[in-house]
């Protein structure tokens, strides 16, 4: 049992207060006591393994929005979705008539979950059509395709939010809301890496660059977002290195390392791979640490601190916290908790990364 002297016990008690209102000052939460009546009507567009595997199971489980109809290139996946979740033939689309969606009121939201190359392209018709875009992450390959994304949506005063599921968790929620409440002093050092060993995978669009492949796009946004959460602060500058040694990723990244350096003096370590596993996040500080270690997985993530707080893993499924919370900001017609701003910001600094990994040479932000 650690020992606590005064400032560890506000701490704890800070910790406490945390766990007690759910973090509900910071994020919508999918536990509102004045839940509306309505659901709202999600189509999945794309269906590989994360749609299959993660987000239709999820949205079993979500109380304000469910599966409606999906978008998909795939003709020979539709009878199986609609066998195992009851689809309406017209509530399934393909890429050449999701403009159609416009004239459905059965769907609210289209789920983007294909390679980020193809972001833009899908938000755009989906904004067209009058729909609100849920777009996975990372937003897009660059900021000026950011940029066309959320001026399509503003335009058609539809909401645009990017999948960081992790800005929902609860553990995470704790760590960005340390940032601001610095119960350990200011922040000095920050790790953040998020990688796998994937020389077993199939390689698929992962190892194409037009298609956003290369760890970087595909994991780098884990660490890169959660050096920016954790500081609490936008970074300054940034120094990269980048390689591949499987023959596969010669066109892309297969690791990369990066540095990022913060007004405050702060400084974050920062790691991807797609042949190495780590799944770490740790703020060192001048009273104490935090870490989260797993920080980006699928569930369990957990974490302690330098006096012996224990951060248990949160009971509550990933995706579907993150839809409700979305769901809920469009029926409450209220701010999103991850707007397309916040995507770009990340893409705009991903494209620093790069530069700075090409040239070997320091980029101020």
């Amino acid at each position: 049992m650690a020992t606590f002297n005064q400032r560890d016990i506000n701490r704890r008690d800070l910790l406490k207060a945390f766990a007690a209102v759910g973090l509900a000052a910071s994020a919508p939460s999918l536990f509102a006591s004045n839940s509306p009546k309505k659901r709202i009507g999600v189509a999945l567009l794309g269906l590989g393994y994360y749609s299959r595997d993660l987000l239709a199971p999820a949205l079993q489980l979500t109380q304000h929005c469910y599966l409606a109809g999906i978008v998909t290139g795939s003709p020979e996946k539709i009878p199986l979705w609609q066998k195992q979740y009851g689809l309406l033939d017209y509530n399934i689309y393909n890429y050449d008539n999701m403009h159609e969606l416009a004239n459905n009121p059965d769907i609210d939201v289209v789920y983007v979950v294909t390679p980020t190359g193809t972001h833009k392209k899908f938000t755009e018709i989906a904004a067209n059509a009058g729909k609100h875009v849920w777009c996975e992450k990372p937003m897009a390959m660059d900021a000026k395709e950011c940029q066309a994304m959320i001026d399509v949506c503003k335009k058609n005063k539809v909401q645009l939010t990017i999948g960081y599921r992790m800005q929902h968790e609860q553990n995470t929620q704790r760590i960005m809301q340390f940032a601001k409440q610095k119960p350990y002093g200011n922040i000095q050092t920050i790790i953040a890496e998020a990688g796998y060993n994937g020389t077993g995978a199939s390689y698929s669009w992962r190892a194409d660059p037009k298609l956003g492949g290369g760890a970087m796009y595909d994991m780098g946004v884990y660490p890169l977002n959660a050096a920016r959460y954790t500081a609490g602060e936008e970074p300054v500058a940034v120094t990269a290195r980048m390689n591949s040694t499987t023959p596969v990723y010669k066109d892309v990244d297969e690791t990369t390392e990066f540095e990022l350096e913060f007004a405050s003096g702060a400084h974050a370590k920062c790691a991807t791979s797609y042949a190495r596993s780590m799944n770490h996040l740790r703020a060192d500080c001048e009273k104490g640490w935090y870490e989260l270690k797993p920080f980006q997985s699928y569930s369990g993530v957990q974490g302690r601190t330098s006096d012996g707080i224990i951060l248990p893993p949160s009971p509550h499924n990933q995706q579907a916290r993150q839809m409700d919370n979305d769901a809920l900001a469009i029926l409450n017609k209220s701010p999103v908790l991850v707007p397309g701003e916040e995507g770009m910001k990340d893409i705009v600094i991903l494209e620093s990364i790069f530069k700075a990994a090409k040239t070997g040479k320091r980029v101020v932000l």
